[in-house]
């Protein structure tokens, strides 16, 4: 199964971004989306970010994420802050 996260972009270099998740940080490339900026939140899927996100339905979606990796016993507790946005 295929999953893209919704993520943070903390900065950009070229078409690379630094990109965030609670609990991580990775490399996303940005060939396929224009006009994206630091504080975006983007759906990254296999290394690219492939859509811009509103930051609330980002939320949203991560906290879901979240919930289940919890309750399948995953992660510990970590809450999500939507205040952080």
């Amino acid at each position: 199964m295929c999953l893209a996260i919704p993520m943070k972009i903390e900065s950009i270099e070229g078409p690379v971004a630094r990109a965030s998740v609670p609990g991580g940080e990775y490399r996303a490339r940005l060939d396929f989306l224009d006009n994206v900026k630091v504080g975006d939140y983007v759906l990254v899927h296999a290394g690219f970010a492939i859509e811009i996100l509103d930051a609330e339905e980002a939320l949203k979606t991560l906290k879901v994420l979240q919930e289940y990796a919890e309750l399948s016993g995953e992660i510990p507790g970590q809450a999500i802050n939507p205040g952080s946005a």
